[in-house]
Formats: structure tokens, C-alpha cells, sequence
């Protein structure tokens, strides 16, 4: 064999391999049987729901606010002189009852003013004695040499006036001087409490100046804030002008925290005040408790003492045939996803009466037996089919996260 033929096979041989060896796969390929074909599986997606029973509801509304004294009244004393005694009472914290002596005033100028004014109304009674006497000797003297009827100033009739006006003033006196001396003893206006005090025995006091801050007991009152939409929720008591007495307004729970434990005292909505913060948006109403120093049925409850800081829950207006459902379950501002009889998802909207941060009040677009979806989806359309688990009861439902808007 020459080298030119030697050369040719060296090259066709491989390609004859590599040509024989793809028409036995090709011909293995179409021997093999075919495998069977199976349809794709279809996943029906699990949902959580809530079945919705319609009922009346009581919307309670929160605030919070300081304890406050509904009546709180500077001391100030009616007369000068200085201090020599002062009640055990009269302390910061210290109680009183109405018409008790917090302290007393030196009385011993006041005992000799009462005095002279008593001398002065004596004298005063002795003018007019005198004067009426010499006034009966002038009209005898006229009676016998006069002519005609007498003048006034004869008969001494503006000098018995004088005497009569001087003693009128004298008895004023005597009235000021006996109200001076009372005032020496400073007693409580009502049953109270002291707040603070700056005076103390021997020290001299002027007429009008401060010297404690007293506050009454019988009530406290608690300035609770309501953003304005709130107010739909209550039943608040409005004073109209013209009106008299107060009016009875909606019940509402005060709770504090003291020495470690939670405390409640019971109160009512007594009246709002009169404006709108017009920054806050913001109305003022106003909670009484009576008797806040009170020992009451809990003997460990604390006093609700000026200055605590108290959680209010106010009892609002009930209404009737209303949905709750999670939060979760609402989707948008006022769409929720129901499940229906065949198992298939359905947009619904509704009409909200109120959304907090955990649960939506529905007024309507949703009846007994409806089952909401409260499970985060993230795509969804209208008529998809699923399974379903029925949360019991109001328990709380998982956070829907931020999940697509629904499509129909």
C-alpha cells in the first residue's frame, strides 16, 4: 500500500466510527419504549379564617391623665399679727376636717379693738339718750313761750339723727371688731388635705399673704385627652348655657401601678371642656372619683392621691349587629378576602365602624357564617380555590406582612 491510500483510511476510519456509533444510539432511542406521562400536580393553597358572627358590641374608649383635687384653694389670712400655735394637722400631707383650727394669730390687739368698740356703742347709746332729752326740754320751752310751729333745729331733731348714725357706725365697728377677733383662729374652709405651707409659729403673717395651699377630698378629677374621632365612640355629657347641675356622663375605669401592683377605682365622665386644641385636634373631658381617700372594700388599695399618673378606660356607646374580625383579615383600606361554599377565594368590601390595632368593627358587607381569610397571600384572584383551617374564637390571627393588593 502506498502512502497516499495509507493516508486516506487514516483518515476516513474515524469518521466511519463516529458515523456507525451515532446510528446505533439513534437506533437503541427508537427501540426503547416510551415511559408514561404523568399530568402536572396542582397545589391548593392552606388559608387560616375567622367565621363571623354578628353581635352588639360596647366601644370603650383610652386616655390617660394626672390625678388632680377638684377644689384647691389658696390659705391666706384676714388679719395680721404673728403666729402662736399651729395644729398637728398643719403639715404638707396632713388632714383636716371642715371647720377644724389650722393655726392661730396673737389675739391680744383684736381682744382690746373689740373692746373699745363695745365702749363706743355705749357712748353712742348715751348721745342719744342725751339728745332726746334735751330735745323733750326744747319742746316744752317752745311749747310755752313759742309762736307757731317749731323748727327742727329747735327741737334738736339733727343732733338725735347725728347720735342715731353714730351709733349705727359704732355697731358696724363692733361687728368688724368681733369677725377680726374670730379671724385670729384660721379654720379650714372643708375637709381637706394640706398640699404644702410656708408659715410656722412666731413667725408674723399680713393680711393677704399666702401662706399654704390647701386641696378638698370629697373628689378628684382626672383631665383625660380624646383625639376628636373618638368622640363618635362615647356618650359625653354636653353642657348647653342655661343648663343647671352636672350631667351624668359615661362610667370609666381608672387603673395605676403602686408598690409593684396594679389598682382600679371606678368614676364617671362629668363634663368636656370647652374648647378643641386646634394643634392636637385634641378634647379635653374631664373624670370624677369620688371619695379618693377613702379606705374602700380593698384595704390595700392605695389612696388616689393628687399627682398619680392613671390609665383610663371610658365605657362607650353599644351597637348592635357588628362583625369583629383581626386586623389581619383587612386588606387595603376597606376589602377583606371571603371564602365561599366551594372553597374559592371572594373580594368583599365593607363598611368599617371602627379599626384598632388588633381588630376591624364592621357595620356591614358581612353576615353570620362568613369565613374571612386573616392568612398573609401574596397572590391572589378572584375564584383560586383552597383549603381552609378555621381559627376558633377571637384569638389573634398572623401578621399579614406586606402583601400584594387583591385583583379581581
Amino acid at each position: 500500500m502506498n502512502r497516499g491510500v495509507r493516508r486516506t483510511v487514516q483518515i476516513l476510519l474515524p469518521i466511519a466510527v463516529l458515523v456507525a456509533a451515532a446510528w446505533g444510539a439513534r437506533t437503541m432511542m427508537a427501540l426503547k419504549p416510551e415511559a408514561p406521562t404523568r399530568p402536572p400536580e396542582v397545589t391548593i393553597p392552606q388559608v387560616r379564617v375567622v367565621e363571623v358572627e354578628l353581635d352588639s358590641v360596647e366601644f370603650t374608649v383610652r386616655s390617660q391623665g394626672t390625678v388632680q383635687p377638684r377644689t384647691e384653694s389658696q390659705l391666706v389670712p384676714e388679719v395680721s399679727g404673728r403666729i402662736v400655735d399651729v395644729s398637728s394637722s398643719f403639715v404638707a400631707g396632713g388632714f383636716f376636717e371642715t371647720g377644724d383650727i389650722l393655726f392661730r394669730i396673737e389675739s391680744h390687739d383684736y381682744e382690746k379693738a373689740l373692746v373699745q368698740r363695745e365702749a363706743e356703742i355705749e357712748s353712742a347709746r348715751l348721745r342719744i339718750i342725751q339728745e332726746e332729752a334735751e330735745a323733750e326740754v326744747a319742746q316744752w320751752g317752745w311749747d310755752r313761750i313759742g309762736d307757731g310751729q317749731a323748727r327742727s333745729l329747735t327741737l334738736r331733731e339733727p343732733q338725735i339723727a347725728s347720735a342715731k348714725a353714730a351709733l349705727a357706725a359704732a355697731e358696724a365697728n363692733l361687728e368688724t371688731a368681733r369677725r377680726n377677733l374670730e379671724r385670729t383662729e384660721v379654720r379650714a374652709p372643708y375637709v381637706g388635705r394640706v398640699r404644702e405651707k410656708s408659715v410656722d409659729v412666731g413667725q408674723f403673717v399680713m393680711v393677704g399673704s399666702p401662706v399654704a395651699r390647701i386641696y378638698a377630698v370629697d373628689a378628684a378629677e382626672i383631665r383625660l385627652p380624646l383625639p376628636d374621632e373618638e368622640l363618635a365612640y362615647l356618650d359625653l355629657p354636653v353642657n348647653y348655657r342655661g343648663d343647671s347641675g352636672q350631667v351624668r356622663g359615661p362610667a370609666v375605669t381608672l387603673s395605676a401601678r403602686f408598690a409593684g401592683r396594679m389598682h382600679e377605682w371606678n368614676g364617671r365622665i362629668v363634663r368636656t371642656e370647652g374648647e378643641i386644641d386646634p394643634r392636637t385636634r385634641m378634647v379635653h373631658v374631664v373624670a370624677e372619683v369620688r371619695d379618693p381617700y377613702g379606705r374602700g372594700l380593698d384595704p390595700t388599695r392605695p389612696p388616689l392621691a393628687a399627682g398619680m399618673f392613671v390609665e383610663a378606660v371610658i365605657a362607650g356607646r353599644t351597637v348592635e349587629s357588628v362583625a369583629v374580625i383581626p386586623r389581619a383579615a383587612l386588606r387595603g383600606t376597606n376589602q377583606v378576602i371571603v371564602v365561599d361554599d366551594d372553597s374559592r377565594l371572594r373580594f368583599r368590601e365593607i363598611d368599617i365602624l371602627r379599626a384598632t390595632t388588633d381588630e376591624v368593627f364592621v357595620r356591614t358587607g358581612l353576615t353570620t357564617g362568613d369565613r374571612v381569610n386573616v392568612s398573609p397571600l401574596e397572590a391572589v384572584t378572584d375564584g383560586m380555590q383552597v383549603r381552609t383551617d378555621t381559627l376558633r374564637g377571637r384569638e389573634p390571627a398572623p401578621a399579614a406582612g406586606d402583601a400584594e393588593e387583591p385583583t379581581s
